[in-house]
């Protein structure tokens, strides 16, 4: 179990989706722990998904890359850090099937840099095994799945784009100086997140937008592609748990144990728009939004399946997630709603 004596936490990309919804419940949760959230603000990160905390004395924002071996050091020396929290990376596949050079910099040399100055500065004060560096991943890293079984935390690494390539080396970077230098290092990886503060490239914020503005829905090749989804605010909960009494050096898995395929997932935010805002159909001229559904050329390297098997999470930690898929898409599917219709009214 961690220390949580006086307590100062660095949370890196705290302004992107899962860190900007992290924080808010970390801080409610935690009222004593001081928050260092670094952020580089890239297309990604957005300051205002943090204003319900940003005048709180306990909060603290630095703009900067993770990489920035200088800005890390004196972040560093400036606060006594007891833990990191690693969200930032760059996160889309398509990014970074067109262009991989900034996933490398970010989630590799960004990781390496975190982690290098984390355990100089831990083993200065002999707080190496007791200070914890939490690294965020995805279950991108084990490659594509056929029609049954899931991705274990023994799943060997087989990934199959630049973006999960990249998040399987810093996972192991991330692990090697646990088994190098002692460091107390935990690793996550969960299935895809949804919820609101997501942006808008991702596949159900882009579903909701497009259709929303009347244009085609785009879904990759026949949409059989599958996920696993997980509440973004469930998976905040399982990462708050892990990281407090997660064992050092393990990994573990977070699923959402709700499988969509793409088409499925389309589908389902249409027929909720249909019932939120129907006035824009006949302004689009469409009975239905599942019209505006088309189906475009295959990603390169597309994964079929990801599923993930998070028992070992469940049974160690007693971790589970309480939201329904139906109820999740509802609430995200009406916080996108809200934002579309606030941009057409300014």
């Amino acid at each position: 179990m961690m220390k949580t004596n006086e307590t100062t936490i660095l949370i890196t990309g705290g302004s992107g989706f899962i860190g900007s919804n992290f924080i808010p419940h970390f801080m409610n949760k935690h009222p004593n722990y001081k928050i260092i959230n670094l952020d580089n603000l890239t297309y990604a990160g957005n300051p205002l998904h943090l204003t319900e905390v940003s005048n709180l004395s306990n909060y603290h924002f630095i703009h900067g890359d993770i990489a920035d071996e200088q800005l890390v050091t004196d972040i560093f020396e400036r606060y006594d850090i007891h833990g990191v929290i690693h969200f930032a990376a760059e996160s889309h596949v398509d990014r970074s099937i067109n262009d991989a050079k900034q996933f490398i910099h970010t989630n590799v040399k960004g990781t390496m840099v975190l982690l290098q100055i984390a355990k100089n500065n831990w083993e200065q004060k002999h707080e190496l095994h007791n200070r914890r560096f939490h690294h965020i991943s995805t279950d991108e890293v084990y490659g594509s799945l056929g029609k049954t079984g899931k991705f274990t935390e023994a799943t060997p690494y087989n990934p199959r784009n630049p973006y999960s390539a990249s998040k399987a080396g810093s996972n192991m970077l991330a692990k090697s100086f646990g088994y190098t230098y002692g460091m107390n290092v935990i690793v996550t990886s969960s299935s895809n997140n949804y919820g609101p503060k997501q942006h808008q490239e991702k596949l159900i914020p882009t579903i909701i937008r497009k259709a929303l503005n009347g244009e085609a829905i785009p879904i990759y090749g026949d949409g059989s592609n599958i996920r696993d989804w997980i509440y973004v605010l469930d998976h905040c909960k399982a990462l708050d748990l892990v990281y407090h009494h997660g064992q050092s050096l393990e990994k573990y898995n977070i699923g959402g144990s709700n499988e969509q395929s793409n088409i499925a997932i389309a589908q389902q935010i249409c027929s909720i728009l249909d019932e939120l805002v129907p006035e824009l159909k006949t302004e689009h001229g469409i009975s239905r939004y599942e019209e505006l559904i088309t189906f475009t050329k295959d990603r390169l390297g597309h994964d079929q399946r990801y599923a993930v098997d998070d028992q070992k999470l469940r049974t160690e930690l007693g971790w589970q997630p309480v939201e329904e898929f139906h109820t999740g898409l509802q609430k995200t599917v009406e916080w996108y709603v809200n934002q579309w219709s606030r941009t057409k009214t300014h």
